[in-house]
């Protein structure tokens, strides 16, 4: 994965809109892969889905704890992105009390199969889902990566989650700089 670059994705995303009145002001927005990881250092971490017991207990309250450390170390924001539609996510956001790390819905998998990380989890009635991984895109390239050991399609795992846990994420930070995107796309 390291020094690949993200793959070109449309995400379908919800954003409020006072303009549109009434008890659901929210319209649909299309943001792009390039929108989100273009001349900036964005740490995404992934998970099988919202709602779910690690995914809620554990990981992502985990990355909005370090967010305020993330950003410390170069982060220009942190993501957590799951297959699951932007309807669910914000409702799990809303659950969670998010405040700072912002969600994207790749409620088709697009971006997840393109990624390589797509999981077959029927044996739990959940379909397609991601595998759980973490990394740093620098300006749309990988430059560090933190996968979940065992990535199957048969639950032949207890859901590890450990190596893409924000702590390992921050240490690799503090040991890597941002580099500026001037030196980025000069390289």
């Amino acid at each position: 994965m390291l020094g690949r670059t993200v793959p070109d994705v449309t995400l379908k995303t919800r954003v409020r809109d006072e303009s549109i009145g009434g008890p659901n002001p929210f319209r649909w927005q299309d943001l792009s892969t390039a929108d989100v990881f273009d001349g900036k250092r964005v740490v995404v971490f992934a998970l099988p889905g919202a709602f779910t017991p690690t995914c809620t207990t554990e990981q992502c309250p985990a990355y909005e704890m370090a967010y305020d450390n993330l950003r410390a170390a170069g982060a220009d924001e942190v993501y957590c992105l799951s297959v699951n539609d932007a309807f669910v996510m914000y409702q799990w956001a809303k659950h969670l009390g998010l405040k700072k790390t912002k969600l994207l819905p790749d409620g088709s998998g697009a971006f997840t199969r393109r990624m390589g990380m797509l999981i077959n989890k029927d044996h739990l009635g959940f379909g397609s889902r991601s595998w759980r991984y973490a990394m740093i895109v620098d300006d749309g390239e990988i430059v560090a990566w933190f996968e979940e050991p065992g990535i199957n399609d048969t639950g032949a795992d207890e859901d590890p989650y450990g190596e893409s846990a924000p702590d390992k994420v921050l240490a690799w930070m503090e040991e890597h700089p941002s580099r500026s995107v001037e030196n980025i796309v000069q390289d």
